[in-house]
């Protein structure tokens, strides 16, 4: 009998010691969240490697856009594993194309996110600024949308030389016909230059992000949280 009691009492401390090593390591991997990681690249592999950006068991990604732990700090990626393409705001294809980069000169400001331009030895273009979304000033003006209007014009002033350079996750071009480009002039992006000053917001199409979609969301983030542009006036 005391034996007997001696194999029980041995097989319950070993299923107890099993329990204590197996229950941490489950454990650790549900309760995962952004403060786990140092960086947000690092919060982006590991939300891919668990089901991302189809399912989100650790709720990394807030805001549904395929992006993980946005507010970490970087290095940053807005990878979708796989390397899925998307569409473009506006265009349809689910494609990757090569980044195209080009030189141009502004010739008339449209509105907050639509330039017309000059191709350098090549065409006239009309270009929508990709990632963002400005308040309407045509067919019925929106709150700020006259503001931004201004703002745009300001940086970009007739004759202003710009590169136009290309997203591989994104169309070439809108259903419009408007090539879809970054606005660089100088060493400044105007798209997010835009953004970080409240005149635009973060615009994701489709939920197929851009691949500045990280930085660009951190600079709409700081321009709501210090009432910025539309953020304190509409």
């Amino acid at each position: 009998m005391r034996n007997r009691f001696a194999l029980l009492f041995t097989a319950l401390i070993i299923a107890l010691g099993a329990l204590s090593v197996t229950a941490p390591a489950s454990q650790a991997v549900a309760d995962k969240d952004c403060g786990d990681f140092n960086t947000q690249a690092q919060a982006q592999n590991f939300f891919l490697d668990h089901g991302g950006p189809q399912s989100d068991p650790h709720q990394l990604d807030a805001d549904g856009d395929g992006i993980a732990c946005e507010s970490n700090p970087c290095p940053c990626s807005t990878s979708q594993g796989g390397g899925g393409g998307g569409n473009g705001n506006g265009g349809g294809g689910g494609h990757q194309d090569p980044v195209k980069r080009q030189k141009a000169r502004v010739i008339r400001v449209v509105d907050g996110d639509t330039v017309n331009v000059k191709i350098i030895k090549g065409r006239k273009e009309t270009v929508r600024l990709l990632g963002i979304e400005t308040p309407e000033v045509l067919g019925g003006e929106e709150c700020w949308g006259a503001e931004a209007s201004k703002a745009t014009k300001k940086w970009l002033p007739r004759g202003t030389r710009v590169r136009l350079i290309s997203d591989p996750s994104q169309d070439l071009q809108d259903r419009y016909g408007r090539i879809l480009r970054y606005v660089i002039k100088g060493n400044a992006d105007i798209n997010r230059l835009l953004v970080s000053k409240g005149h635009a917001r973060v615009y994701v199409y489709n939920h197929h992000p851009f691949k500045r979609t990280g930085k660009y969301k951190t600079s709409q983030r700081r321009a709501k949280s210090h009432h910025l542009g539309l953020w304190g006036g509409c």
